[in-house]
């Protein structure tokens, strides 16, 4: 299904259907392809939005969990977004984390899949490897409990931002940031519902660290799905879709 992609001012973000906003933010190397599934099923019953993070055109000072952040915040004011059910995998959970203990006012509900803000293992010491196809195909299919979802078109993706190197300096950068932007101590202040979904078989932030966001989200209720790795929305899109229309369903009901 093909969506219509929206440009305004400096923002990129494709907006479908009618309702209450679920805002979606993607990780380090996502994409809207990643929401795919999700947005099909839930732009039915609300407005569902998805920003495009400037991952590689923010200035290198502002290259950060924190300047992200603040692109969704100015991305937000723009449009007008209210009682937002926000929802960030990987990077983009971190992205959501850091806003919702900033800006609490206009949050709803907040859904992590895969989120890092506590721990995650990187791609490894040596990546990214330029040049290295068959290195990067690896390290893409180390993201899926099963290899076969990293499929060409996804690892050409990867494999291009790798062999730019001023992408690879950003993508440095806001993996840095990430691990030094360790949120443990904050958690207890978020107040809304949280809903986290977590892979059993996630290499990247194994299921120990969505047990811990379950212990340190005062509010929050913790799900696993078996077979599934770092992206469930991607890998296990109608497991993942019912958990989460369940949770949203009583989000709503509560208005």
């Amino acid at each position: 299904m093909t969506y219509e992609i929206k440009e305004i001012d400096k923002f990129t973000f494709l907006e479908e259907g009618e309702g209450e906003t679920l805002l979606l933010l993607h990780g380090l190397f996502g994409a809207m392809s990643n929401f795919e599934h999700l947005v099909s099923h839930f732009s039915k019953k609300f407005k569902v939005v998805v920003p495009i993070l400037p991952l590689f055109d923010l200035d290198i000072f502002h290259t950060s969990v924190g300047g992200l952040e603040k692109h969704v915040q100015k991305f937000i004011e723009l449009r007008g977004y209210q009682n937002i059910h926000l929802l960030g995998n990987s990077l983009g959970g971190h992205v959501a984390l850091v806003h919702v203990l900033k800006h609490p006012e206009n949050i709803k509900s907040l859904i992590l899949t895969g989120s890092s803000g506590l721990f995650e293992n990187g791609m490894g010491d040596s990546y990214p490897k330029r040049g290295d196809y068959e290195y990067i195909r690896n390290k893409t299919a180390y993201t899926f409990y099963d290899p076969a979802m990293a499929t060409k078109e996804l690892v050409d993706e990867v494999f291009e931002i790798t062999n730019n190197r001023l992408k690879v300096i950003k993508i440095i950068a806001l993996a840095k940031s990430a691990i030094r932007n360790n949120l443990g101590d904050e958690l207890n202040q978020i107040k809304q519902p949280t809903l986290l979904i977590w892979g059993n078989n996630d290499n990247v932030t194994p299921p120990f660290v969505g047990k811990e966001f379950h212990k340190l989200i005062p509010n929050s209720e913790l799900h696993f799905i078996d077979k599934c790795g770092h992206a469930p929305m991607m890998e296990v899109p109608t497991e993942f879709n019912e958990i989460l229309d369940a949770f949203l369903e009583k989000q709503v009901a509560n208005n």
